[in-house]
């Protein structure tokens, strides 16, 4: 029997390649709607916040349900009848749906600068929770763009007086929705229909109890309304593929596409105000991310290197 060597077993094969550039791209795509969509949202700045999310939920349950009956996948919508699939769907559906209102809530009141920073933090936020989670131990320079984090806050808090409760929360909701989804074991495409099916009552009893006839729904509104649909639907599909090809740390490495156009968003477009404090917080924030991955993509070469000056024998059948 003949033997030939090849690359070491911890080298990753043409398909991991594969799969793992497919996640990048899908949340590289995601985060830049994200990133964009305030402007959006602003356009709905005369509806209710609660109003929006409600119209929100409904169309993005149409588009999901549309999506998987076209391609005869309503059935995958079965395995939600396990008690402990069902339990971590319902949670990823209530932080993000908390997430949801956060954030629309934010940017029609003015407050895009919050909402960038609470996604700056989550990256980190992700490694933190994929630590206690799943056990995705941080290693030293990712503790220090933790602990990095930890300190712009502590400087919004004392420079302004107030905490920064709305990037907080947007930040751990977030986190949680991905650490959720890393753990469900469903399709993206069905996972995040079974997520709006399971909101989908709320949104309707929230119209029909507390918005007077049809609201806000008519004319342009109407259909800036229904568009939320796809809006809300096409980056959560891929950030679903995104959280099942990609560790939590690289998800939340490529995350910050997202508040950089939301910082661009509220800077430039919105003329927030932007204080030295924010400053000095931002500047933290984006030193903690410079660390983080610099030391991801040197961590990658290390490995790459290493597996390429340590082949390994691999047997193959000698040619008769």
């Amino acid at each position: 029997m003949g033997i030939q060597t090849t690359p070491a077993e911890a080298a990753p094969s043409r398909a991991d390649l594969r799969t793992g550039l497919v996640g990048i791209l899908a949340m590289a795509a995601a985060c830049a709607i994200w990133g964009l969509s305030a402007i959006y949202y602003k356009l709905l700045s005369h509806v209710p916040a609660a109003e929006v999310l409600a119209h929100r939920t409904i169309w993005s349950a149409l588009f999901f349900a549309a999506i998987l009956w076209g391609r005869g996948r309503l059935s995958a919508l079965d395995a939600l009848r396990r008690p402990r699939l069902l339990a971590l769907v319902s949670g990823a559906a209530v932080v993000i749906g908390i997430n949801w209102l956060l954030f629309i809530s934010s940017v029609q009141s003015g407050h895009v600068v919050q909402t960038s920073l609470g996604y700056y933090i989550f990256p980190l936020v992700s490694v933190g929770l994929g630590a206690l989670i799943y056990g995705e131990r941080p290693r030293p320079a990712q503790q220090a763009a933790i602990a990095l984090a930890g300190v712009a806050v502590a400087v919004l808090i004392l420079g302004i007086g107030v905490w920064p409760w709305i990037s907080l929360a947007l930040a751990f909701t977030f986190g949680l929705y991905g650490a959720a989804k890393k753990a469900i074991a469903l399709g993206a495409m069905a996972s995040v229909t079974a997520e709006v099916l399971i909101l989908l009552p709320l949104a309707l009893g929230w119209l029909w109890l507390a918005v007077p006839g049809i609201g806000a729904f008519h004319g342009t509104t109407a259909l800036l309304l229904v568009a939320t649909g796809p809006l809300t639907g096409v980056p959560l599909m891929l950030f679903s593929m995104a959280s099942r090809r990609l560790s939590m740390a690289s998800v939340g490495l490529i995350g910050y596409l997202n508040p950089s156009l939301q910082f661009f968003c509220a800077t430039v477009l919105f003329g927030e105000v932007f204080t030295l404090w924010h400053g000095l917080a931002f500047a933290l924030i984006w030193t903690a991310l410079a660390i983080f991955s610099g030391e991801a993509l040197a961590r990658r070469r290390q490995v790459r290197a290493r597996a390429g000056a340590h082949p390994v024998p691999h047997p193959r059948r000698a040619p008769r």
